[in-house]
C-alpha cells in the first residue's frame, strides 16, 4: 500500500516538474516578441525595399551597373531572413536535436555578419555615386543622356545613360534613389548587427538548447 502511494506521489511530482519547466513558462510569453522573429521580419522588409528601389533605379536607365543598383544586396537579406524564420520555427520544437539547432544558429550568425558587411559596402557605393550624381552636368544627346563632372576639362570622363528621355531623371530622381539606398542599407546593417550580436550573446548565455535537469535541492532548472 505504501509502495502504491509512493508511486502515485512520484507521478504527481513528475507531472508538476513538467508543468514548472522553462518550456511551459516560455510558452506563456509573447511568441511574436521572441528572437529571431522580429529581426528576421525587419530583414525581410528591408531586403524587399532595397530590391524594389534597385529595380526602380534600373528602370531609369538600363546602362546602370550592378554596383549602382544593389538588388543583389536585398535578395541576400531576404535569404538571411528565411533562415531566421526557420530558426524561429525549430526553436519551438522541443524534440529538435541540439546539433540541428546549433548548425542553424551558426549559419544565421554567419549570414547576419555577411549581410552586415554587404550593407556597409552598398552604403559606400551608394554614397560615392550620390556624391558623383549630385555634381553632374548633363545634356541630352538623342535618346541618351550624357553627363560630365567638369565641362572645362577636355579629357573628363563622360557618363552615358542610355534610353533616358529627360536628364532630370539622372540629376534629380536617381540622386534621390541613391540617398534612399544609403538609408535603407544603413538600417539593414544595424538590423544585421543586432541579429549577430544577440545570436552571439544567446549562444554563450541564455539561448542554449541543451538537456535540462531539475536539481532536487534547489528546485531550479539548469542547462547541462
Amino acid at each position: 500500500m505504501g509502495h502504491g502511494q509512493k508511486g502515485s506521489s512520484d507521478k504527481k511530482q513528475s507531472r508538476k516538474n513538467r508543468d514548472d519547466s522553462p518550456a511551459q513558462e516560455d510558452s506563456k510569453r509573447c511568441r511574436v516578441c521572441r528572437f529571431p522573429l522580429l529581426v528576421a521580419l525587419f530583414q525581410l522588409l528591408l531586403g524587399v525595399a532595397v530590391t524594389a528601389v534597385a529595380f526602380l533605379m534600373l528602370a531609369i536607365s538600363h546602362s546602370l551597373s550592378a554596383r549602382e543598383t544593389p538588388h543583389w544586396a536585398g535578395i541576400i537579406l531576404c535569404l538571411v531572413s528565411i533562415v531566421g524564420f526557420f530558426l524561429y520555427c525549430i526553436t519551438y520544437q522541443p524534440d529538435e536535436r541540439t546539433s540541428t539547432q546549433f548548425i542553424v544558429k551558426l549559419l544565421y550568425f554567419v549570414l547576419c555578419t555577411t549581410g552586415l558587411v554587404i550593407s556597409v559596402l552598398v552604403v559606400a557605393f551608394a554614397g560615392h555615386h550620390h556624391s558623383q550624381a549630385s555634381s553632374f552636368i548633363c545634356r541630352q544627346a538623342g535618346e541618351d543622356c550624357k553627363c560630365v563632372l567638369d565641362l572645362s576639362d577636355p579629357i573628363a570622363r563622360t557618363f552615358n545613360y542610355k534610353e533616358v528621355s529627360d536628364c532630370e531623371a539622372i540629376t534629380s530622381t536617381l540622386t534621390f534613389y541613391y540617398l534612399l539606398q544609403i538609408l535603407l542599407n544603413l538600417a539593414q546593417a544595424v538590423v544585421c548587427a543586432v541579429g549577430a550580436f544577440i545570436m552571439w550573446k544567446h549562444h554563450y548565455q541564455v539561448f542554449f538548447a541543451g538537456i535540462q535537469i531539475r536539481s532536487p535541492s534547489t528546485q531550479q532548472w539548469q542547462n547541462v
